[in-house]
Order: structure tokens, then sequence, then C-alpha cells
């Protein structure tokens, strides 16, 4: 269970993230946050991975306030989230097998596992073929879905996936929202955030609307209304 208790974040320049925001996320749940850019999306995922800490309220990840645990405690946090984003972030100098062996060496596997998992992530994600090539020579929707492959490796409780299509053509887009959905029906918990209407039309299921850092409509049924 996640849950945002009245979170508010306001910045040195008095500019407002979020403003009151409140509401939870079941385990194995598929939300998708949707709102125009500077909505506040990317500061509500980057509370969960305590990248960002609330002004006022507090974030909790089953009864554990993210917020007080110490550096430690976050870090062994992150290893129950996987995350993508939009510009993929992934290492130019390391093949696609190095990419995502890399985030499995910091969670402390071993050389074995790392062996025998890779190559079975990166079939889930329909690039087994790729495995030896570096980013540059992949296309985007090819480099979206190593860092798919990369965050969901260590076996998370959660994936955040913060506008990940946004850099993507509508064939791609579908792809990776494919795969997200599979990696949900295996019993992840997914937050999705995006602005494209055709995105949530196809996900459907439960659809968080924001705006100026509010949550302004929370809807069981996939609607995009804005």
């Amino acid at each position: 269970m996640i849950y945002y208790d009245k979170v508010s974040k306001v910045y040195p320049d008095k500019s407002i993230a979020l403003d009151g925001v409140s509401f939870g996320v079941e385990p194995k749940e598929f939300v998708t946050i949707v709102g125009h850019s500077g909505a506040g999306k990317t500061t509500l995922m980057k509370m969960l991975i305590a990248e960002d800490r609330p002004t006022e309220g507090a974030v909790f990840l089953e009864s554990v306030d993210i917020h007080r645990l110490s550096k430690r405690q976050v870090s062994k946090l992150r290893r129950r989230i996987g995350t993508v984003f939009q510009d993929y972030r992934l290492l130019p100098n390391k093949t696609v097998y190095e990419n995502i062996a890399f985030a499995m060496e910091a969670t402390g596997k071993t050389d074995s596992e790392i062996s025998a998992d890779v190559p079975h992530v990166l079939e889930l994600v329909d690039l087994g073929h790729k495995i030896w090539n570096f980013p540059r020579e992949l296309s985007g929707g090819e480099r979206q879905r190593v860092a798919i492959a990369r965050a969901i490796v260590t076996q998370p409780d959660i994936v955040i996936a913060d506008e990940p299509t946004g850099n993507l053509d509508p064939t791609n887009t579908y792809e990776i929202i494919r795969i997200l959905q599979k990696i949900n029906e295996l019993g992840t918990t997914v937050l999705l955030t995006t602005h494209n209407k055709g995105v949530v039309d196809t996900v459907g299921g439960r659809v968080i609307t924001m705006e100026k850092g509010k949550v302004i409509r929370d809807d069981k049924s996939g609607k995009y209304i804005l």
C-alpha cells in the first residue's frame, strides 16, 4: 500500500509543485497519473523514491513514512521500486547486458544470478537479440524497453514509469504500454505518468488527474478529462 497524506511541496522560489495531495494505491494496482507539464506528476514520483521531500504531509509505503528513513534504509527501499524515465538514463559505454547487470550488481546479485536473469528479462521485453548492442545502436523504443528491463530485473514490488513514452512514436508507445501491462499482470504495482490521452485510453483502469499541484479527479474507469 502506497499512501500520500496531505502532501505539499513548495520550492525556495515559492513555486508550488504539490498542494495537499492525498490518495492511496493498492498492491498490484495499475494507476495512471495525468496532467499537463508542471502539474506535479514527476514531483509525486520523486517523493516515492525519496529524491524529493514534502514541505508538509507524508508519503507512506505500507506503514513506513519514507522521509523518516535513514540513508541506508532509503537505499533498501529503492530496491523495491523500479524506475523508468522519459530520457532512458542508460550508460552509453555499456552494452544492453552490462546496463542491466550494473543495476543487479548494485543490489548485491552474484555473477551467476546476473548471467541467468539478464537474458530472461530481455526476452520478456522482446530484446533478447540486442543483448550485446550499445544504446547508440538502438531505436528510442528499444532503449526504453532496455530501461524497463533494468527496472524489473530485480523483481521490484513497484514500477514507476514517469512519462516513459514522451519521446516515442505511436507504435513504440503502445509497445511500451503493453509491456507495462504485462508486468502488472505478473503482480507488480505500476504507477504511470503521462499527458497522452491515447495512452490513457489504451490502459483503461484508474486515472488520477492533476492540475497545478492538486488532484482534481480520481476515476476508476480510465477517463482523461482536462
